[in-house]
């Protein structure tokens, strides 16, 4: 990162203590690279792809010292494609991130905007698929949003961290609905615990209205259709609420770490949405499961590999057995610098049972179009800079 300060002449002899205790930094992430997706709708794709380990981003984040361990803080945070230069998020300017608030060092911070859930923060960092994996290896679809896919519109968070590796957030988001303070509110808490060689994670988001509060939260979704596509979950577009409990755990002896994830995932009251089409009973209920099992090795100062498991299961529903998706993950990452890396993953899920939609289950990697068959493989080779 590169911090610069941007004085003007008149502010410095006016206030030159204030200034030098303010600072802002420009950061940024650009990650570029080629993949190969075995079957997209029947075919072979090679493609240039953009955000394969981490989401293209840059941004603005500043702090101003008031005095007596109180600061402002504020971050903005805009998402784009390497490959096309577009905005990410809908075409939002900020979509990433938004947010201003005051943070104490005693007390904690309290910020407000759009922001990261405890999820993304306690539990979301144990799993392969963000570290070494690509985002392909992120949970299916990203229904649990390990992938920060999603972010919380019209919230006020506070975060606390203890000096002894212990930290939590509670998060609430707003509607903004007239007349309604339920429609599109979000509650978030969550909590971890990083000391020496173990790392824990726990975290509960309860979604009011999904489909337009959580998934449809940027500039160009529906406010009336469906805004999921990934067949592993968008046959429950149609829920009031959605409920999901995360936890995680790490340890790392010597150069290996061992990590161990899992999510329930909760889609309540299907069939409350007018207008899109519910396949289930009404306010029935319908429940994703997931464990993901994952293991990295440090070889060297500036390389990693790693691998993982994940398993997906979903509740029975209309009489089918729900859909099972196994996937395996395999990576490395190598440093050519303190800033820059190369990469290299590949990623493999075979899917059975009867999907969200009702239909045999075919196979739908995180961010590809669904396979014509049970079976996706994707691999994808890059380069990652930070600044």
């Amino acid at each position: 990162m590169k911090k610069f300060i941007a004085p003007a002449l008149g502010c410095a002899l006016l206030a030159p203590l204030a200034h030098a205790q303010s600072s802002t930094t420009l950061y940024g992430i650009v990650d570029t690279g080629v993949s190969y997706t075995s079957n997209v709708g029947g075919k072979s794709l090679v493609a240039m792809t953009a955000g394969n380990l981490q989401g293209n981003r840059w941004g603005l984040m500043g702090t101003e010292q008031l005095g007596n361990g109180l600061s402002a803080i504020f971050k903005v945070e805009s998402g784009f494609s390497s490959t096309t230069g577009a905005l990410g998020q809908g075409g939002a300017m900020f979509g990433r991130q938004a947010w201003v608030g005051l943070s104490d060092k005693t007390y904690g911070a309290l910020t407000l905007g759009r922001q990261y859930d405890p999820l993304v923060e306690y539990v979301a960092p144990v799993q392969g698929g963000t570290s070494w994996g690509s985002l392909a290896a992120v949970h299916p679809g990203d229904y649990d949003n390990m992938a920060n896919s999603y972010r919380l519109n019209n919230s006020v968070k506070y975060r606390y961290t203890s000096p002894y590796g212990v930290a939590f957030s509670v998060a609430y988001a707003f509607g903004n609905v007239a007349g309604s303070m339920s429609r599109n509110r979000i509650i978030a808490v969550g909590g971890g615990y990083k000391h020496g060689p173990v790392e824990l994670g726990v975290a509960y988001l309860n979604i009011n209205d999904p489909n337009y509060s959580f998934y449809g939260n940027n500039p160009s979704s529906s406010t009336t259709a469906s805004n999921i596509t990934n067949v592993v979950f968008a046959g429950f577009a149609s829920a009031k609420n959605e409920e999901i409990i995360a936890t995680s755990g790490a340890l790392t002896f010597g150069g290996s770490t061992v990590g161990l994830i899992y999510t329930n995932t909760r889609f309540n009251r299907l069939g409350y949405q007018t207008g899109i089409r519910n396949l289930y009973g009404k306010d029935s209920t319908a429940m994703l499961n997931n464990v993901e099992v994952n293991y990295r090795y440090q070889v060297g100062p500036a390389w990693t590999i790693g691998a993982a498991y994940d398993f997906t299961y979903g509740s029975s529903l209309n009489g089918h057995e729900g859909a099972r998706y196994h996937q395996f993950n395999v990576g490395t990452d190598y440093k050519l610098s303190v800033r820059t890396d190369l990469y290299l993953a590949a990623v493999y899920q075979h899917a059975d049972g009867y999907d969200s939609l009702n239909r045999p289950a075919v196979a739908n990697l995180t961010g590809t179009s669904a396979s014509s068959s049970a079976n996706q493989l994707l691999v994808t080779t890059g380069i990652r800079h930070k600044f």
